[in-house]
């Protein structure tokens, strides 16, 4: 077979965040190792982090057309044999077109596949159930799309139930944290008057601005930093994580990382649900719930500071999640692609 030329079609930016290119960015990785040529398709700006990721790994970026037509045509002049589409604004009808034009497509989806008519779906979320061919579907956790640094940081094992007199946290929220919920999520920390050591992600100016304003009291210290290519490390570092409900779950998971997760939009609240209830994850409630009630945040610092002050309870996070995620889940999505890609050139 010639070499396999993959588009990948994501956007990132400010307020889009950059879970879309991440994942995408960690299939790129998987097909990159396979031999296949791989190009990224879509607007990336605003974020130098994510600008970085993509120079950091030789990825093309090109713009990303919008329409089924413009999609056709750009799969056309890349010759391109497979293009992943992972947006929530995209025409639905583009996998469609670009399937009767003959190139594979897979679509990335969470809990809902607008209408998409693909060769492959991908929801890597936790107990996922779409209503679509079984034979078509790429469903649940043991599919989730991690990058070559969190595989690397994988431990053989998850975490020991460890008493620590300062435990080491550390909070994130996305690429960009577009919603803005790194100060209130470090306001009810604090709150709880546990000795920390905390450290920050601080994804844009503003949200910055607003932790500097912020007190810790005796025996905390609060660290902001800027978004860094050394997330694995220093979730691997933490004692407890405190981080959004969206694509760093699964990479939480396979790290076996005690996290606690806050809901920050709607497209989260399903899969968010589900991890709190299978005990991958302690659940912090929504977020506009958490800025409006003082019952929750209230209910939020109670479940942070029985974390903060047990080993155990880490510990049992710890296991479930990282039996949860085995880290093989994009082999598994390439293998998937090329096989369908293998009977689409014999048929």
């Amino acid at each position: 077979m010639s070499t396999v030329r993959v588009g990948l079609r994501c956007d990132a930016g400010p307020l889009r965040g950059v879970g879309h290119l991440v994942r995408c960015l960690a299939l790129g990785e998987e097909f990159l190792a396979r031999g296949a040529s791989v190009e990224v398709f879509g607007t990336v700006a605003g974020v130098d982090w994510a600008t970085g990721q993509l120079a950091a790994r030789g990825l093309p970026l090109h713009p990303g057309p919008d329409t089924p037509a413009g999609l056709v045509e750009a799969a056309r002049r890349h010759r391109l044999d497979v293009l992943v589409l992972d947006s929530y604004e995209l025409d639905p009808a583009a996998a469609g077109a670009l399937r009767a034009a003959g190139v594979l497509t897979l679509t990335i989806v969470d809990g809902d596949t607008r209408g998409q008519d693909a060769d492959l779906y991908l929801d890597q979320n936790f107990g996922t159930d779409l209503a679509v061919p079984a034979r078509r579907l790429l469903a649940g956790s043991g599919y989730a799309l991690l990058r070559d640094g969190v595989l690397a940081a994988r431990p053989a094992t998850a975490r020991p139930a460890v008493e620590v007199d300062r435990p080491s946290v550390l909070a994130f929220f996305g690429g960009t944290d577009a919603a803005g919920a790194a100060p209130l999520l470090t306001e009810i920390l604090l709150s709880t008057g546990r000795p920390m050591e905390l450290t920050v992600v601080a994804g844009r100016p503003e949200v910055a601005a607003r932790l500097a304003r912020l007190a810790p009291g005796p025996g905390q210290a609060l660290l902001p930093v800027p978004p860094t290519g050394t997330l694995p490390a220093l979730i691997a570092a933490a004692d407890l994580v405190v981080s959004a409900a969206g694509t760093s779950t699964w990479e939480l998971c396979c790290l076996g990382a005690p996290s606690a997760l806050v809901c920050v939009v709607d497209n989260q609240r399903e899969s968010y649900h589900r991890v709190v209830a299978a005990g991958l994850v302690a659940g912090l409630g929504e977020l506009p719930a958490l800025a409006a009630d003082g019952a929750a945040g209230a209910a939020a610092r109670r479940v942070l500071d029985g974390l903060l002050g047990s080993g155990a309870q880490r510990a049992a996070l710890s296991a479930r999640a990282w039996a949860a995620v085995d880290g093989r889940g994009r082999q598994r999505v390439v293998d998937a692609v090329l096989d369908a890609l293998t009977h689409q050139q014999v048929a």
